[in-house]
């Protein structure tokens, strides 16, 4: 170890394959939780576990979206090995999926007038990936038929009642609970974080079967088949359609899994794709869509999601863009 280096400290950098946009990529986290993850426009943060420990990772950007850098910073209350250090590496690029190639995406997505025009408006975002696949499907139980904002706080309950904490600097975080934790504790204090008597049940005892090594959950990172991911996690209680869907693209990155019965995704497709006031897009209607995107349809809905956040509007109301996400083909 050279003289005066902080051991609980670790410095890297990571090389996305460009087009990467950092500021569109991290922004959907701007409202998250600090003692979590969030990031506040220039610096994103999140803890993640490294060696069964909570790390706080902070990533900056030092590049540009044609030729995309990123600053990675580990700190933790005791020593960053080496080991850890590659293996943070590896989530980080699984976070943001820095190896994910978006030009296909962009050619596939060429003669739809409406989503190649959100795509270059948003050109370089890619969309997140959660650090394991149970944090998806556990976030998408807890979203199931309610609004996002009482979703997130009772995620955000959920990870400070339950997860690992870490302290640094006078400041406390929290890393996203484990399987083992929550199979371990009370269904009463599961449900105190204001989830209800079903979803705490759903929740513990999912739990329950990835601690106990009856469910790996990370095995379907190797399935090809996203209708047989599909059909395996709907074979287990609490889990429908949209949450394996929602956990295929969340947690496993399975970009040609759409959620077609979302009805915020449908929302969108009626803003975009003009089904006139009033009119709401059928399941069937995000699939006509979004068969156009092929392989990449998960992505395409990903891009309608930011865009309406950003307030973008369709092709032929463009000059309502705002000028801060208007980027063009070539990034900013």
């Amino acid at each position: 170890m050279p003289p005066g280096k902080d051991p609980t400290s670790r410095r890297f950098t990571a090389r996305p394959v460009a087009p990467f946009d950092f500021d569109l990529s991290a922004g959907i986290f701007t409202d998250g939780d600090p003692s979590y993850r969030s990031y506040d426009g220039e610096e994103f943060w999140e803890v993640m576990r490294l060696a069964g420990r909570p790390v706080l990772f902070t990533i900056v950007s030092n590049g540009t979206v044609a030729k995309p850098s990123l600053r990675v910073e580990l700190r933790t209350a005791d020593a960053i090995t080496d080991r850890d250090a590659r293996e943070a590496r590896a989530l980080v690029d699984s976070h943001f999926n820095l190896s994910m190639d978006l030009k296909p995406f962009y050619r596939a997505v060429r003669n739809d007038p409406v989503m190649s025009f959100i795509a270059s408006e948003l050109y370089g975002l890619k969309s997140p990936t959660t650090a394991t696949v149970f944090e998806a499907l556990i976030d998408s139980i807890i979203e199931q038929q309610i609004s996002l904002a009482a979703a997130h706080s009772m995620q955000g309950r959920l990870i400070r009642a339950f997860g690992d904490r870490l302290e640094l600097d006078g400041r406390k975080f929290h890393a996203f609970p484990t399987p083992e934790k929550l199979a371990s504790v009370r269904l009463d204090r599961i449900r105190a974080c204001g989830l209800s008597g079903k979803k705490s049940e759903y929740v513990k005892d999912i739990s329950v079967l990835v601690a106990g090594g009856r469910l790996d959950l990370e095995r379907y990172e190797t399935y090809d088949d996203i209708d047989e991911i599909r059909e395996e996690l709907k074979a287990i209680r609490g889990i429908g359609a949209w949450t394996a869907e929602m956990t295929m693209i969340r947690g496993l990155h399975k970009m040609d899994s759409i959620p077609a019965d979302d009805v915020g995704l449908q929302a969108k497709i009626s803003h975009f794709y003009g089904r006139g006031a009033g009119a709401k897009a059928s399941s069937d209607d995000v699939r006509r869509v979004a068969e156009s995107w092929g392989k990449w349809r998960g992505l395409g809905g990903y891009y309608l999601i930011v865009a309406h956040r950003l307030g973008l509007e369709p092709a032929g109301r463009r000059a309502e863009t705002p000028e801060k996400v208007r980027r063009g083909p070539h990034g900013k």
